[in-house]
């Protein structure tokens, strides 16, 4: 790890105002994802995975709903690079040699695929994409099964129904057991949407500590939140602006940080509470990975680190340019996509949930 991203602590002291949400208290680790170049044996999103040659590569077989989104992956992320380079060079050619090569290479490939008639890129099996390789040496909240020291985490870049999200794939295994890596795993011909491409980031995990979202509260306990002479009583220097709504001032900068993160509590607001129970032992399922489109918005800018904080207030950012967005992925209307595991056994299937 060669970079620091540090969260500032919380404004208030939770236990402080509520002692009687102490035993609420959740660890987790936000992985602060930055843009970097990372290898098979480092943690990362959308890097390069630690894949055995002898093990075949995930591929999706679902029916997927097809947007007429006509880029491969290759070309999203070339795309991305353009624009990044004309952001700094806004006199530039429109095309490098090399960029213009890439472009001509990738879509003579499509044309290929599409010319060559049914099944469309879309109805074949379609192999599925990194989205994050993290090891329990960096992210000790990891509770892999057996020996494992490796969660590898894939995605189809289609949208699937009923919820319009991508289906997602997990597989936990031992990094000494890998010894002969797959050096070129197979891509899809073509992603459904720019967000469903992420962009290589190293990690800098932070552990750090969550408090229940105001809906995962009792009605009485909601009731103690909302109630401003106790926030008053407890003389924490809360803006009087929040008076009305306090638990607006809980909910975004006290209880669940934004952003990628293992572990902690739900990011809920999009809907009511929505518990997953696992489908073999139908014990209630834990939060295991929180997959965000950002890593901060307006409303909870006070957990941007502190190392990003010049960049978190300034007034705009060009399109790709987004420090909070530096996986470029995104979900949903900009949601999160939560991933869901079986306490009891981390084997039994997972499950997952736009919020």
């Amino acid at each position: 790890m060669v970079f620091v991203r540090t969260t500032p602590p919380r404004p208030v002291d939770v236990t402080a105002v509520f002692p009687e949400l102490a035993s609420s208290a959740r660890p987790a680790i936000r992985l602060h994802p930055r843009a970097g170049s990372p290898s098979v044996r480092e943690s990362s999103v959308g890097g390069p995975l630690l894949w055995p040659v002898t093990e075949p590569w995930p591929h999706c077989e679902g029916s997927h709903l097809d947007s007429g989104f006509r880029q491969s992956p290759t070309e999203v992320r070339l795309d991305r690079r353009i624009r990044a380079r004309l952001h700094r060079d806004p006199h530039g050619p429109a095309l490098t040699p090399g960029e213009e090569a890439i472009r001509d290479r990738d879509a003579a490939m499509l044309r290929e695929q599409l010319d060559a008639g049914p099944p469309w890129p879309a109805e074949c099996p379609v192999p599925m994409l990194p989205v994050a390789q993290l090891y329990l040496r960096d992210i000790p909240l990891l509770r892999p099964p057996g020996q494992a020291d490796l969660l590898q985490v894939l995605w189809c870049p289609y949208d699937h129904d009923p919820d319009y999200k991508p289906s997602t794939a997990l597989f936990w295994r031992s990094a000494a057991a890998v010894v002969d890596i797959l050096a070129t795993p197979p891509e899809p011909y073509e992603a459904d949407y720019p967000g469903y491409v992420p962009e290589p980031c190293l990690l800098t995990p932070e552990a750090i500590t969550e408090y229940p979202n105001s809906l995962e509260l009792s009605p009485e306990m909601q009731q103690v939140l909302g109630d401003w002479s106790r926030w008053q009583a407890a003389d924490v220097g809360v803006d009087s602006s929040y008076a009305e709504y306090p638990e607006e001032f809980y909910d975004s900068e006290l209880a669940d940080a934004p952003g990628w993160k293992v572990g902690g509590w739900p990011p809920w607001g999009r809907t009511d509470p929505d518990p997953r129970y696992c489908a073999v032992c139908d014990v209630q399922m834990v939060p295991l990975l929180t997959i965000a489109s950002f890593e901060w918005d307006g409303g909870t800018q006070g957990w941007a680190p502190y190392e990003d904080q010049a960049a978190a207030f300034a007034a705009s950012h060009v399109a790709g340019q987004n420090p909070a967005q530096p996986t470029a992925v995104e979900v949903g209307r900009t949601d999160n996509l939560q991933l869901y595991v079986c306490p009891v056994s981390p084997e039994h299937p997972h499950t997952d949930l736009i919020q």
